[in-house]
């Protein structure tokens, strides 16, 4: 028999939010939520997993998984090529919005704000730390353009081998490096029985943070 979209429904009964639970700022809820994450979520679920979303010259809405590779008090960090489809996107508007889900937990967090560089030294210490094969293809993928077939993206990281294949550690390419979304907007979802969901959404105020619930 096929299962309909109204089969697959289900409650969302495994915790609450509360105010009395919620730090007043979003950062620290934010590191409690994904610390729980790591330690819950199973694979195939990448607990840093996310979805970034941006929007081109024309105003078209794009969106993508990525991988989160840092968050600190100023922001949330991500690495790619600068020449990708996104990083053209961001160069035209640098808004960004992302989201996170962690399904075990039956939480979703939002985030919005606007996106910019990390320092070289920031991205230099991150691609050190990438295994090598990572590094070379960084070098090689003219990531988001056409290209004729995979023998062309295998020759490209050959010919990458044989440039670097006498220096120890390649150097981070010009082209490659992070972006940190700073947020103004942080809205934590958390899932309850009957679709009465809890959320609380976070907003610059100034230095702080004003926080409010919304309606499931």
């Amino acid at each position: 028999m096929t299962q309909t979209l109204a089969d697959m429904r289900r409650d969302y009964t495994r915790d609450g939010l509360t105010e009395a639970q919620a730090p007043t700022d979003p950062f620290i809820l934010f590191g409690q939520w994904f610390e729980e994450a790591v330690r819950t979520e199973q694979p195939p679920v990448e607990a840093n997993a996310m979805v970034l979303a941006t929007v081109d010259a024309e105003q078209q809405p794009h969106c993508r998984v990525l991988l989160l590779k840092g968050v600190d008090s100023h922001g949330f960090v991500f690495y790619t090529n600068y020449e990708s489809a996104k990083g053209q996107q961001i160069a035209v508007q640098p808004k960004a919005a992302m989201t996170f889900f962690w399904p075990t937990l039956e939480r979703q967090v939002r985030i919005e704000g606007t996106i910019e560089q990390v320092s070289a030294e920031e991205s230099d210490a991150y691609y050190r730390v990438r295994p090598l094969g990572s590094r070379l293809g960084a070098w090689a993928s003219p990531q988001s353009r056409v290209i004729t077939g995979r023998e062309e993206l295998e020759a490209r990281v050959a010919e990458i081998q044989t440039r670097f294949a006498r220096q120890e550690e390649p150097p981070r390419p010009p082209h490659w490096g992070g972006y940190r979304l700073v947020p103004h907007r942080i809205e934590f979802w958390q899932g309850r029985s009957s679709r009465l969901h809890d959320r609380l959404d976070y907003q610059r105020d100034g230095e702080g943070w004003r926080r409010q619930r919304l309606a499931p």
